[in-house]
């Protein structure tokens, strides 16, 4: 065991007594946060457990504990006997299992080589694994000396006082790409309403003064074997179908440019052509387009309510291919743009792929200056209430897996049915489940043919009462 793992061990067996009230309240906290990160049908392993008493306030499937103090390890079986601990040093662990998420909360300090813990971890992980790390501000060490010598804070061994900074750099070097960094809490301690005040809705507005620091991360860079072997990952272009849905409301003159257009990829491009209540003759020109093109997979519906947001929720429904795509049948985002979203998944770079018309120069009558205004006003919100940059969150063109929906759809009650858009069902339901979301720009353009359904003034309403919804479901929690 190395040097620094025995001085650990040490410390914490010569130690070892039932945690104070104030730490269990100090866990509690952590733990509702880790709640909000990780769903709870999945399998979590934690790296440094201690004595089990985070792991004990985490939903979870299944709960597996390493830690160098065996006096720990024995404290943990009994708190969690359901769940499974190992005596072990977390940089020479090593199981063929793997995990949807490993946690090191407040332990990277304490390791000797960080960089290799974290290129040890990728053994324990597929390319949907999360690795999640909580590290404490260091403007908060005078803090934790005082209440050292208050007699409020257990002496803790000789440690690193890493930056949030450094870990994501230590985090790259190990090939673990960052996806959020979320400062969380200025109250260090769960409970009552005080706590409740202060870390719900005063602590987003001073993130620089946060207790500790959240980051999420997945492992990139998987060898062929890896990616082979994982349900969902990045693989070859060879091995993926893909689903294309036109939501389709007043857009007769547009279907069959949407069919020919639209280049298919690859092993074969499903077309879900879905129509919402048209007043024109869009629903013969879908019907006739599928007759005219027998060649192309095309199928054909009519949804039950209204919205796109619930056309897109139908057709997914119905949807075979491997990654999904939704192609707004006003064809304002060219559908010869549809591979860049596909290879941007296919390659790794992203697991949700969001148009951005906001970055190329647009067609003249794209866009109102007004719509400019607020498109770019909600990019930046977003990107502030997700920890992930979203330069444009309402271009209607997004691309995912299958199985990424399918965990969206299933943990659709933590933010309801609320979105008749269907944009940010799908951008919350993937920060959700912490998927890497990277914009795709392209050039936008001009309609061709009719209207557009949305009414600017209406519609912003309604976006600005998601954006409050949003803040209190990711970021006033």
């Amino acid at each position: 065991m190395a040097e620094q793992a025995q001085h650990i061990r040490t410390h914490f067996d010569e130690r070892a007594k039932p945690l104070s009230k104030m730490a269990i309240a100090y866990r509690r906290l952590l733990a509702r946060y880790y709640a909000l990160l990780i769903p709870s049908d999945s399998s979590i392993l934690e790296i440094g457990s201690g004595s089990g008493e985070l792991l004990s306030h985490i939903p979870s499937n299944r709960k597996v504990g390493i830690d160098v103090s065996p006096v720990q390890v024995e404290a943990a079986r009994q708190r969690l006997p359901e769940a499974e601990f190992h005596e072990a040093d977390g940089e020479t662990y090593s199981d063929s299992e793997t995990f949807d998420y490993i946690i090191l909360s407040d332990t990277v300090n304490l390791v000797t080589d960080v960089q290799g813990l974290f290129a040890k971890l990728r053994e324990s992980s597929t390319t949907s694994t999360r690795l999640l790390i909580n590290i404490p501000n260091n403007l908060w060490r005078p803090l934790f000396n005082l209440a050292h010598l208050l007699g409020m804070r257990d002496q803790q061994p000789n440690n690193s006082w890493l930056s949030g900074q450094d870990v994501r750099n230590l985090l790259t070097l190990a090939d673990w790409e960052t996806i959020k960094s979320q400062p969380r809490a200025l109250f260090p301690y769960a409970g009552g309403w005080l706590e409740r005040l202060i870390n719900r809705w005063i602590a987003p507005m001073l993130p620089w003064f946060c207790l500790t620091q959240f980051i999420v991360a997945r492992p990139v860079h998987f060898s062929a074997a890896n990616i082979a072997n994982s349900s969902d990952a990045a693989v070859s272009p060879k091995t993926l179908s893909v689903t294309v849905v036109v939501p389709a409301r007043n857009e007769a003159g547009n279907i069959e440019a949407a069919i020919t257009r639209t280049p298919l990829m690859g092993t074969w491009t499903e077309f879900i052509f879905i129509e919402g209540g048209s007043s024109d003759n869009t629903w013969a020109e879908i019907q006739r387009v599928q007759q005219a093109y027998p060649d192309h997979r095309i199928k054909i519906m009519q949804q039950t309510q209204r919205g796109k947001g619930n056309a897109v929720r139908e057709a997914f429904a119905e949807a075979k291919g491997d990654l999904l795509m939704i192609l707004d049948a006003d064809l304002t985002m060219p559908p010869e743009e549809l591979p860049k979203y596909y290879d941007a998944i296919i390659h790794g770079h992203c697991e949700f792929a969001n148009g951005s018309r906001l970055i190329y120069p647009m067609d003249d009558e794209a866009m109102r200056f007004l719509n400019m205004i607020a498109n770019k006003s909600f990019g930046l919100i977003f990107s502030w209430l997700l920890g992930q940059p979203i330069k444009d969150t309402l271009c209607g063109t997004k691309v995912l897996h299958r199985t990424a929906y399918e965990k969206i759809a299933a943990n659709r009650d933590y933010f309801g049915d609320f979105d008749p858009y269907g944009d940010f069902d799908l951008l919350f339901g993937a920060d959700r489940l912490n998927l890497k979301i990277r914009d795709i720009p392209i050039r936008y353009r001009d309609r061709t043919y009719g209207t557009t359904n949305i009414n600017r003034w209406t519609g912003g309403v309604l976006l600005l009462r998601m954006v409050i919804f949003a803040a209190r479901k990711l970021k006033f929690v």
